[in-house]
């Protein structure tokens, strides 16, 4: 009788050389991104101001914007700033919410700063699908809080990210360090 023929990786214990993500797959599919143009069309970013600060991971409201936890960090702390208002592009925004965004930005710095001492920023957006936006239709700025030495061998070797704080621990602390201006 032949020996079953064996996938690596399949039911094989492998001492770790794999670390597995599950929970991602939703991100790489893209269940929950909206598939059209409107604020009915299942956008997260319309849904989550619906729900308390805890289970939608806001960090903090102003009157035209907030600022959330990343659902799929790239680091520790990653935060998005989001206008309320379901808009996809940056110069469709109103003089009042472009204010916001920079000033949520600013206090999202102070915040990483104060509760994780973040040595450095990457702060940007996407604009549109080819841009590499992920939900295009409703515009968000990205705050990813940087250290020296954070790019090590995972990210690089291993392809994934270690994330030492769950998201709601991480909400709760840059919460707390949020500036009052």
């Amino acid at each position: 009788m032949d020996e079953p023929v064996r996938q690596e990786g399949v039911g094989t214990p492998d001492a770790f050389e794999r670390l597995w993500t599950p929970h991602r797959m939703a991100y790489i599919l893209g269940e929950s991104r909206p598939s059209g143009d409107g604020p009915g069309d299942g956008c997260p970013f319309c849904d989550i101001p619906r729900r308390s600060d805890e289970e939608g991971l806001v960090v903090t409201r102003g009157k035209y914007a907030y600022a959330l936890l990343n659902l799929y960090p790239y680091n520790p702390g990653h935060l998005m700033v989001c206008p309320f208002r379901h808009v996809a592009d940056y110069t469709d925004l109103t003089a009042e919410e472009t204010v916001e965004l920079a000033d949520l930005t600013k206090q999202a710095m102070r915040a990483l700063r104060a509760a994780s001492g973040a040595q450095g920023f990457n702060i940007g957006m996407n604009q549109g699908p080819v841009a590499g936006a992920g939900i295009a239709a409703h515009l968000h700025q990205h705050v990813v809080p940087r250290w020296g030495g954070d790019t090590n061998f995972m990210p690089v070797v291993g392809r994934t990210k270690v994330l030492p704080a769950l998201l709601r621990d991480t909400r709760g602390l840059l919460a707390q360090a949020w500036p009052e201006d």
